[in-house]
């Protein structure tokens, strides 16, 4: 992807890092030396932040959570996440992004949130045992993407790094921000989930996918002894030495891999194929992983033991992350009207909030290439979405027609929208004629 050169605005990429248990290899390789390397890209201004209000979703354990907090950190310093080139806060040090949740929140359908993947998941496994399908699940895990949307939009990040999971979050924090710009004018950038395929996800103990909840991990920072020792209990399948084994599904192949350049992937790739036997296949991959860990292994325990430079880190970061947060949610307050009351009304955004009206967005979908729109009511809800055109002048089109023959379009150009739930089609009536009110129009965007 290309880079903001240094002529223009950074590129602000945000990475959040939810502090729960000790990072194992699996993090290592899928999040934290790639996000490491990532964040010192020219032209990148990098925001790295330890997710403990999350946190909190999930552990009510105070000694838990203060622990991992610790280890968390500790970890992404040792790998080399270097506090003077990023900023490096825990979240629940900037107050400002409770407020902001807050007023996401006020922006926010709860249809939305009733579509997210966490709680539909949690009312699927309800329902699924037979009880009752909220079982279980707090306000908290309900309005996580909300929390999640003002952790992105406090910083107006243009990028946020994510697996394919999180990917609805990002288009949720989008909406939230295109609602509160449609009420309160143009605040929010909108951010773009970043999926980066090349990065590996790392096979457990076990073969499966590497994961807490699997039992299957290999702590990143375990003393040499253990290391050796739980690699040592990879699965393999029960070929003797001399016989020819394959790569293909080999959790062994593919943890080496992971950390072994291209030659030496070969290398063990061609032993694979001369027989070579698993205990020596292990002593190899103990001693190429060991070769990375274990100097970052060393920097590790330096800061465990040194809670109070760690602590010292966190609170700097704070306060670079606060020199933005602060004047920003100040802007905030003022444009949804929590303002001094001495000072003179703003005829202004007043006259702007009373007319707000539905509108057009016409906008470029960089996936597939084509062009779509959609017509948001006065709260910036999305009551009609197209179907992709090869044209913005096609789109637009459409839009005339719309405009032009109102409610009476719709069965004729039903091809080229989604579907709309009979529930909604008054509403998409109404907008429509409250667009002939006033100058027909669209506007634009990504």
């Amino acid at each position: 992807r290309s880079m903001a050169s240094s002529s223009q605005a950074p590129l602000r990429v945000l990475t959040g890092i939810t502090p729960s248990g000790t990072p194992h290899l699996g993090n290592y390789v899928g999040s934290i030396r790639h996000s490491v390397r990532q964040s010192v890209a020219p032209g990148v201004q990098s925001f790295f932040f330890l997710a403990d209000y999350h946190a909190l979703i999930k552990v009510q354990e105070p000694a838990l959570i203060q622990r991992s907090t610790l280890e968390i950190a500790a970890s992404w310093l040792a790998c080399g996440l270097d506090p003077e080139k990023v900023t490096f806060y825990r979240q629940s040090d900037i107050v400002e992004i409770p407020e902001l949740t807050w007023f996401l929140t006020c922006v926010t359908g709860k249809g939305v949130l009733n579509r997210a993947h966490a709680y539909k998941a949690q009312l699927d496994k309800n329902v699924a045992k037979g009880e009752d399908p909220d079982a279980d699940v707090t306000a908290g895990l309900f309005m996580y993407p909300v929390l999640m949307g003002a952790d992105i939009l406090m910083f107006n990040a243009h990028k946020v790094p994510v697996g394919r999971d999180q990917v609805q979050h990002i288009e949720m924090a989008r909406d939230m921000a295109q609602r509160f710009n449609h009420l309160y004018g143009e605040h929010f950038t909108l951010p773009e989930a970043e999926i980066d395929d090349a990065v590996a996800l790392l096979p457990g103990l076990d073969g499966r996918k590497m994961s807490k909840s699997y039992g299957n991990t290999i702590p990143l920072f375990a003393p040499r002894a253990q290391l050796h020792k739980q690699i040592s209990s990879i699965v393999t399948d029960s070929r003797a030495p001399g016989e020819p084994k394959d790569t293909e599904g080999s959790a062994l192949f593919q943890i080496y891999q992971a950390f072994a350049s291209a030659e030496e992937t070969e290398s063990l790739r061609k032993a694979y194929a001369d027989g070579i036997g698993w205990g020596d296949a292990k002593q190899m991959l103990f001693e190429r992983i060991d070769l990375e860990v274990a100097p970052l292994r060393e920097r590790y325990e330096a800061l465990m033991n040194d809670p109070a430079q760690i602590e010292r880190t966190l609170l700097a970061g704070a306060e670079k992350a606060q020199a933005l947060s602060k004047p920003f949610m100040a802007s905030l307050r003022h444009a949804v009207g929590l303002r001094n009351l001495a000072a003179g009304k703003d005829k202004g955004q007043a006259k702007a909030a009373k007319v707000a009206k539905p509108s057009f967005k016409q906008y470029r979908e960089k996936a597939d290439g084509l062009f779509y729109f959609k017509l948001l009511d006065a709260r910036g809800e999305t009551l009609l979405q197209s179907r992709g055109f090869a044209s913005p002048q096609e789109a637009g089109r459409t839009i005339a027609i719309l405009q032009a023959q109102r409610g009476e379009a719709l069965a004729a150009l039903a091809g080229q929208l989604d579907p709309i739930g009979t529930e909604k089609i008054r509403a998409v009536e109404e907008a429509l004629e409250a667009l002939t009110e006033t100058t027909p129009g669209t506007t634009s965007g990504s």
